[in-house]
């Protein structure tokens, strides 16, 4: 969505799609504005409570299974699982997307890493594809009179034109780009606590082989999990950037992390979206 200044000040029912890698600080100003008249939407919550709960609580269950004690229980129906996902705990999701690698080190097969990857993507394009009825739903059902759309860090690889149109016909699109500092804070971050993250196939291929090759690694199943998605990170944030910034300058608008973090209140962020507007 294209707007003037002038347009989006008059604009009534105001509904915003927060765009960034994790970390640039998307969730934190979703819940800011949560506490005036917006409503959250969170892909990664809707992701995990809606496309992705059943697969999530079948892992749970077959990893519950393991166990003898809790086997018995599960199989007599005396105990239950359910997921406690929440918009600021969303570990289960990550949980399930897992790492790839050596099974004793917690890491999984490439079949069964793929097959989740496939599960995360599809979700991903459902829980976006939702967005047009939530917003219905923020100002009939629950009052709220703006919208903002707080996307995962993946969803510039969805590779999906109609859903990202889709988006841009219903919400303003702002991306959030790191600065140099944010990146090199963002990437230390990931090594020191690596996460499980999404990746194009073609992408996981093409580095896989690179660093089978530049680790002598013969078996996916001798990779340390936790070592190849510290090696990875950078690599994925860096194939990231132009997609963000092609799907920005295609359909909405960026702002800065530095210009992020002098928002602290609805108004200085409206303040910001209005400046983005007119560059």
């Amino acid at each position: 969505m294209k707007l003037t200044r002038q347009e989006f000040r008059d604009w009534p029912h105001k509904s915003i799609t927060l765009m960034g890698m994790s970390g640039v600080g998307k969730t934190r100003l979703a819940n800011l504005l949560r506490r005036r008249h917006w409503f959250h939407y969170s892909g990664d919550y809707r992701i995990g409570t809606r496309y992705l709960d059943e697969p999530i609580l079948d892992n749970i269950k077959h990893q519950a299974m393991q166990v003898p004690f809790l086997k018995e229980l599960l199989r007599s129906d005396s105990i239950y699982i359910l997921n406690n996902i929440t918009v600021d705990n969303l570990q289960p999701v990550s949980s399930f997307l897992g790492k790839l690698g050596n099974p004793e080190a917690g890491g999984l097969p490439l079949t069964e890493f793929k097959r989740r990857q496939a599960l995360h993507h599809a979700a991903e394009v459902a829980a976006m594809r939702d967005v047009p009825e939530f917003i219905g739903k923020a100002r009939t059902i629950y009052g709220y009179e703006h919208f903002v759309n707080d996307v995962g860090g993946s969803v510039c690889e969805l590779d999906d034109p109609d859903t990202l149109q889709m988006l841009a016909d219903h919400t303003l699109m702002l991306y959030i780009k790191a600065s140099h500092a944010d990146e090199q804070a963002l990437i230390q971050r990931a090594e020191s606590s690596p996460k499980p993250l999404y990746y194009r196939e073609d992408f996981l291929d093409s580095q896989l082989r690179e660093y089978q090759q530049t680790c002598s690694i013969e078996y996916v199943a001798q990779i340390d999990p936790d070592d190849f998605v510290r090696w990875m990170f950078p690599r994925l944030f860096r194939s990231r950037i132009p997609r963000y910034e092609a799907i920005a300058r295609e359909y909405g608008y960026t702002v800065t992390t530095d210009e992020l973090a002098k928002v602290h209140t609805e108004e200085d962020f409206l303040a910001l979206v209005e400046d983005a507007l007119e560059r």
